[in-house]
């Protein structure tokens, strides 16, 4: 770390302590040549997410968009804000723990119908049926025979 003073690169640390949103630390650090005092602040390093859509293009991860998709599904449905919210939180953490740089538009949306099924099945048919594009009725009906097979 430069001295903002003298550009040394030699300092040491005087304190350590969170920031009061607990997602950084504030370090006080003491240039060992010129001994004047700066503050730095220290965060994890997150890796920036593309997401590779059916089409080849590729967008930045974007969990508002996530959210919006999520919550058309549940419209008029008993889930909650904060349920939703859950389910966006859950499904960042997969995709960065996964440690990818890119992820695709399917692994997003198998991940959205997972939790969808736990939550509410009326939202995951909901979502299903515009994320698998169904093209008629029967490829509905075979969804829903799926389901209730594997709900027995």
């Amino acid at each position: 770390m430069k001295c903002p003073y003298c550009a040394c690169e030699e300092s040491k640390v005087i304190d350590s302590r969170p920031t009061d949103d607990k997602e950084r630390i504030r370090r006080r650090r003491e240039c060992t040549d010129c001994s004047k005092r700066f503050t730095t602040y220290e965060m994890i390093e997150t890796v920036p997410l593309m997401v590779v859509k059916k089409d080849g293009s590729r967008e930045s991860f974007d969990r508002q968009k996530l959210f919006n998709s999520l919550r058309r599904a549940c419209d008029k449905r008993a889930v909650s804000v904060e349920e939703l919210e859950r389910i966006v939180d859950d499904i960042e953490q997969v995709l960065q723990n996964s440690m990818a740089r890119e992820v695709a538009t399917e692994m997003i949306g198998e991940l959205c119908m997972e939790h969808l099924k736990r939550v509410d099945e009326v939202s995951y048919v909901r979502f299903a049926s515009v994320y698998r594009e169904f093209k008629d009725l029967d490829t509905f009906m075979q969804e829903l025979a799926k389901m209730l097979r594997e709900k027995e």
